[in-house]
């Protein structure tokens, strides 16, 4: 059984936690420090403060936001799809405009826009969750945040999506955690900040967030536990393979340089293709986690295949958009189309698909930007 084989199974019977995180979800440079020892069973736990029930709703409204011109495709795209099955609350994706949104490799048209969903909903949301969009400031989206939490909602950040909640100036005096790769800019930039090391998800009040792509399926259902109890988060949990949960996670490993000098955000353009076919009512997860997986090994451009070039519809309503049309596609490899499987096996599949076509070290490579838990050092 190659190596990360046998460090990256997924699914209850391994025992493993899971993790992702994409390439996208870096800026600055490492802590100086070195990074200690990581104390698994003293490692602290935390609980999402409880949901507490707004202006008569049934069940909580969470928004997931993103930014058209680019959105990191797993951040945003797991929390959507792990709390849209988990039927416990009403889950709507907001642009920030109309028009298509870029999580490279793929693109969707979301359910609503930042005004439209103002519109329909003068009260806000429950809770708002913002992955990452990049490093540089978004000023209207900030402002949108801000305007959220002022009305009552909990904000939940995902990887970078940290940096535009602490520019709105939420975090100063309260605990939070993002990508182990931004630690020394974030410690930096927002010095009034608790920032928390060796943690997956962080709740402080109505602040909560997450380490990098790793923490967004655990922080999801994480979030299922505050709204609808630990009965029903172990089995969303156990339906989408997750073993564990928890927030233990050792960030600090991560900090120690690959010997093939990998960093978050490298990028090339290679000129192999690889086709993922997308078709109607697609587990939004699956096919997110798939596509992302490739796009971050750096050997080939992912091309969603469909039917034809008209937007697919997902499983909870996302519109994904193809680029090129079954039997005239042009591309150099297909993979087998995304199952009814657990979703978490998608990625699972993923990365020993990728051991097998472009080498150990790559799915190796795959794993570490998504900062997996458990990667050989």
């Amino acid at each position: 059984m190659p190596l990360f084989r046998r460090k990256f199974l997924f699914g209850a019977a391994a025992g493993a936690s899971f993790g992702l995180l994409g390439p996208a979800c870096g800026v600055g440079r490492a802590a100086a420090s070195s990074p200690s020892a990581f104390d698994a069973a003293n490692a602290p736990r935390e609980r999402l403060a409880p949901f507490r029930p707004r202006f008569g709703r049934a069940r909580p409204l969470i928004a997931v936001a993103a930014v058209n011109a680019g959105t990191e495709m797993s951040d945003f795209i797991v929390p959507f799809g792990v709390l849209a099955r988990s039927g416990v609350a009403d889950i709507i994706s907001v642009a920030m405009q109309p028009g298509p949104v870029n999580m490279r490799p793929l693109s969707f048209t979301l359910q609503s826009t930042l005004a439209a969903f103002d519109d329909a909903y003068p009260d806000g949301a429950d809770y708002v969750i913002v992955p990452n969009v990049g490093p540089a400031p978004v000023p209207t989206l900030e402002a949108w945040v801000a305007a959220q939490a002022g009305k009552g909602a909990s904000l939940v950040s995902i990887c970078l999506g940290a940096l535009i909640v602490a520019r709105t100036g939420l975090m100063d005096g309260r605990r939070a955690t993002s990508y182990f790769f931004n630690e020394k800019h974030r410690l930096d930039q927002f010095p009034a900040v608790k920032w928390q090391r060796n943690i997956r998800y962080v709740g402080d009040g109505k602040i909560i967030s997450s380490a990098g792509i790793s923490a967004s399926m655990p922080v999801s259902v994480a979030l299922v536990e505050a709204i609808a109890g630990r009965v029903r988060a172990d089995a969303v949990a156990g339906e989408l393979g997750l073993a564990d949960w928890s927030s233990r996670h050792d960030s600090d490993v991560f900090q120690r340089p690959r010997a093939d000098g990998a960093r978050p955000g490298q990028q090339h353009f290679p000129t192999a293709t690889l086709g993922i076919p997308v078709r109607p009512g697609d587990d939004e997860i699956a096919l997110g986690l798939l596509a992302d997986a490739y796009g971050m090994t750096g050997e080939v451009q992912v091309m969603p295949i469909a039917e034809t070039l008209e937007p697919v519809r997902l499983a909870h309503g996302l519109l994904v958009h193809p680029k090129r049309v079954a039997g005239d596609h042009g591309v150099d490899r297909i993979v087998p189309p995304v199952s009814a499987e657990r979703p978490v096996l998608a990625l699972d599949r993923a990365l020993a698909d990728i051991t097998a076509n472009y080498g150990a070290h790559i799915a190796e490579k795959v794993a570490w930007l998504m900062e997996y838990p458990g990667y050989p050092r």
